[in-house]
């Protein structure tokens, strides 16, 4: 099966649609699938739903997407540095999902492991349990505690950002840039990963493969700005 392909529009062929659910990689601005995220931007789709940890600043990551009005709905956990998804949210424009961050994290997780749902007690007896089922289960101290059902993703398409890939589609993920990307990459019926470089087959460290290429569908090499939310710097102090 070819997976490697040349552009990220190319990679995306023949994958979108109006009313997808897409699971996408990425902590704020690290390790975000930019060059997919655009081509998508550039393919019109719209009504798209994301599941992903934030949504980017206002001109860059899904900002972009908020910007031309193709995110109906956001399924995330934090999205304090976007004015437009705060704006959009508040005057009703945007359906946004709260989710526990680590919540979050295990319903992409699930979702690639195949189970619908499982129980967590983040969030009982909060807003997030409102709606869900709620069931008592004696916990490792040997007490018995309520939990709340949460539903594993099952998204349409997975986009995400590696560092280093061989041909087959096994990634490598540098430091922190790994963040939600597994779970994210696990949990879509189509994976599309975008990466800096891509290695010949064999030359990757079985040991040192973050994810394995079974999840990864097809696959692009290219550019990135990685940019930086928010930039602190101080002045030198003289010699």
């Amino acid at each position: 099966m070819k997976k490697v392909f040349e552009t990220a529009t190319e990679a995306l062929d023949g994958l979108l649609r109006d009313d997808m659910l897409i699971a996408a990689g990425g902590f704020g601005l690290c390790g975000i699938p930019e060059l997919l995220l655009q081509a998508i931007r550039e393919s019109g789709v719209k009504d798209l739903t994301f599941a992903s940890n934030n949504a980017g600043v206002d001109d860059f990551g899904i900002g972009i997407l908020l910007a031309t009005k193709q995110v109906r709905k956001m399924m995330s956990s934090y999205v304090g540095e976007n004015a437009e998804f705060m704006r959009q949210y508040l005057d009703g424009e945007l359906e946004v999902e709260f989710n526990p961050q680590g919540t979050l994290a295990e319903r992409m997780r699930a979702g690639g492991a195949g189970i619908p749902g499982f129980y967590t007690k983040t969030g009982v007896g909060t807003q997030i349990a409102e709606g869900k089922e709620h069931k008592d289960f004696e916990g490792p101290d040997g007490k018995t505690d309520t939990y709340i059902m949460e539903r594993g993703i099952f998204a349409d398409l997975a986009i995400v950002k590696a560092w280093k890939a061989d041909d087959t589609g096994n990634l490598i993920f540098r430091k922190t840039a790994r963040n939600f990307n597994v779970p994210a990459a696990m949990c879509g019926r189509v994976c599309v990963a975008e990466v800096e470089e891509i290695v010949p087959r064999g030359s990757l460290e079985a040991d040192n493969i973050h994810l394995p290429g079974i999840y990864v569908h097809r696959l692009i090499q290219g550019d990135h700005e990685k940019r930086i939310e928010q930039r602190t710097t101080r002045q030198r102090e003289a010699a």
